[in-house]
């Protein structure tokens, strides 16, 4: 165990985490040129396409420092604040953690909350300044920001460029010499916590586990203390590129295990595996339970496809243990389930891996955040979905839940930044001066108000220089009311949204003119409004697809004509009776785009 060191690289977006990661892989012999590509640990498509890490990887270096071997355990994290849950979990299998930060950028919003998150679990923290080699690096400025927030010396500071290769020796030499070996008894009884699986279709699921205390054989007895099942370890070994078979795996390492697992639901993240006949006393206490932001329904197109969704969600969350679901049923799309995500991003990146991972074909509904409704009865309600509201005359107030929001900008987009955030109904705590040139701000804010477009907002008015990060922060009572969408006079429960009374109508009226723009034409008028309760706040009208019925009557009287008129006039009437408003995908999605 003296030779192991498990670490994790944590960092902002693009601050150049992954290429730190190619780098050591590179000077370690981890990976032949042959097999080497850019973003090696990046294995989505979606990854590379994106230029963003969504899922934490695993994997074991080899790497030979004064005449010795030492086993690394790397685990590459995602640095997007909708993916900080991956961030929690690979914190809680590690001893070590490697900062980067960009010497161009300096330190930005989400570098703090994750070395936060870190020195939380008593990590070993090494600043690494990556970067280096382009003209705009600013080493100096940056160094001071890292001595202000570690209280490290300058001395202790890397300085490398991920992209040249320079420094990556002295990185490598600091993991071994400044994070410690991990602590366990190999000869106590068996105790390892499950980090991340992933289904496969021919063996079942691999569970990714890091061991803290005693030993694990193949074909050993294993029991998953949450589930509470039995397995036998078919097959246990390390994370190479490829998994690479062990016959045993002890106290400090991190491995996998194939016990021909089919169904999803019995491995959970966070679970403690343990040995049947010497057992643990008490399960590992890993990390906290994941709590979603916001929520949305996902239907499938098809009504019969509903049991292929279901089974589909659940491997989706074997590898993303931040997604929570269940089912429910829509008046207009029939069933589908009520999903959990931790933010817009990550809402997207379930739906793109749904289409290309299971070819599942899903509507999505509005997204929308968790309420609290206290009733005249003194009953409290949580409410996810608007049209779980219940009865207007029944609620007493309704309470919202609100964030800290810490944003970190450069001073000349201040003036921006806190209009935004005054528009969103924030109030600001605080704004620190960093640097001469570099500010904090800190507000109170509404969840729902940022859940939409905030993101993209905050960039553009900043030019793509602010940083942004948030946590809960508990609960207030706002002036919410229940917007519905009528098609014909029918409600369409899926569009509908639970808003702010001060900016209901605005949004009323830009919602009915992006959906008129957005439903084909019917062979009938379709009235499109927005309501409050019984008030109609906002109308338009798609006018019906017209066949020029009088063009075979030329001459004559008008009555002739007016005669077809009236015949056509009855038929539209009677069809708008028994037709159906089709409503195309788009237009579901349309709320998110209103702008």
């Amino acid at each position: 165990m003296e030779n192991i060191r498990n670490f994790c690289i944590i960092a902002h977006i693009d601050h150049g985490k992954s290429t730190l990661a190619d780098r050591l892989l590179q000077f370690t012999g981890s990976v032949s040129d042959r097999d080497f590509q850019n973003q090696l640990l990046d294995d989505m498509d979606l990854e590379r396409e994106k230029g963003i890490t969504i899922k934490s990887h695993a994997i074991e270096m080899n790497y030979s420092f004064e005449g010795k071997t030492y086993i690394l355990n790397l685990i590459d994290t995602p640095g997007h604040v909708d993916f900080s849950y991956e961030v929690s979990r690979s914190i809680a299998a590690c001893e070590g953690a490697l900062l980067v930060v960009d010497a161009t950028q300096g330190i930005q919003a989400q570098t703090i909350s994750n070395l936060y998150m870190a020195i939380d679990h008593n990590l070993d923290i090494i600043p690494v300044l990556n970067k280096m080699d382009m003209p705009s690096a600013m080493p100096e400025e940056v160094k001071d920001q890292i001595i202000d927030l570690l209280g490290c010396d300058r001395d202790e500071i890397l300085s490398i460029s991920a992209k040249t290769g320079e420094g990556i020796e002295e990185v490598l030499k600091a993991i071994v010499q400044r994070i410690h070996p991990p602590k366990g008894d190999v000869n106590a009884p068996l105790q390892a916590l499950i980090f991340d699986s992933v289904f496969n279709s021919f063996r079942g699921i691999y569970a990714y586990f890091r061991v803290f205390n005693g030993q694990i054989h193949t074909n050993d007895l294993v029991k998953f203390v949450a589930s509470g099942k039995e397995y036998h370890a078919d097959e246990i070994g390390v994370l190479g590129l490829t998994p690479q078979p062990r016959k045993m795996l002890q106290a400090g390492d991190v491995g996998y295990i194939i016990s021909g697992i089919k169904n999803a639901k019995e491995v959970s993240v966070g679970d403690t595996i343990t040995h049947v006949e010497n057992p643990c006393e008490a399960a590992i206490e890993g990390f906290s339970e994941v709590k979603p932001m916001l929520f949305a329904g996902i239907y499938p197109v098809e009504a019969d496809e509903y049991e292929e969704l279901r089974s589909s969600l659940e491997k989706l969350q074997l590898n993303d243990a931040s997604l929570t679901f269940e089912p429910e049923s829509s008046a207009a799309l029939g069933f589908g389930f009520r999903c959990g995500f931790l933010g817009l991003l990550h809402m997207e990146i379930v739906q793109e891996r749904l289409d290309r991972e299971f070819n599942m074909d899903v509507i999505t509904t509005v997204p929308n955040v968790s309420y609290k409704v206290f009733t005249t009865k003194r009953e409290v309600i949580d409410v996810h979905n608007p049209s779980g509201m219940p009865p207007l005359n029944n609620i007493d107030h309704i309470e919202e839940p609100y964030i800290f929001a810490q944003i970190i900008t450069k001073s000349e987009f201040i003036g921006p930044i806190m209009k935004l955030c005054l528009d969103k109904r924030g109030v600001l705590k605080s704004q620190v001066y960093l640097t001469t040139n570099r500010t904090e701000l800190s507000f109170d804010m509404p969840l729902g108000e940022i859940v939409f477009d905030f993101y993209d907002k905050l960039k553009s008015c900043s030019k793509g220089y602010a940083s942004f990060d948030y946590h809960i922060n508990g609960y207030k009572e706002a002036k919410l009311a229940k917007l519905d969408i009528l098609l014909n006079g029918d409600s369409v429960d899926a569009l509908s949204t639970l808003i702010h009374v001060d900016h209901a109508y605005e949004f009323g009226r830009r919602m009915c003119e992006k959906l008129k723009e957005l439903i084909p034409r019917h062979q009938f008028d379709i009235a499109i409004q927005a309501a409050i309760g019984s008030k109609i706040i906002a109308r338009e009208t798609i006018k019906a697809v017209r066949k020029d019925v009088t063009a075979k009557c030329y001459g004559g009287d008008i009555t002739r004509k007016r005669k077809l008129l009236e015949k056509q006039k009855r038929g539209k009437k009677r069809m708008r009776q028994i037709g159906n408003v089709e409503v195309p995908q788009s237009a579901f999605l349309a709320v998110l785009k209103i702008d």
